[in-house]
């Protein structure tokens, strides 16, 4: 079975929150300007604000990986 998760390229993230604002269960910004991924696995009920983080991310640092389990 293969799983759907959300990944950050690091290098590119400015942690600019845009994510965290579209889905604060998903996507954290810390005090410090890091960002956390809470909850990476995509499921039906985070699929469509993850896509759209995706979407609205201004250094296009998010994708979706697939995983094999």
């Amino acid at each position: 079975m293969t799983t759907r998760k959300v990944a950050v390229d690091y290098g590119l993230c400015e942690a600019n929150a845009v994510c965290m604002g579209i889905n604060p269960e998903v996507f954290q910004v810390d005090d410090e300007d890091n960002l956390h991924i809470l909850k990476p696995e995509i499921t039906p009920e985070t699929e469509r604000d993850v896509l759209e983080a995706i979407r609205r991310c201004p250094r296009q640092a998010l994708s979706i990986v697939e995983e094999d389990d």
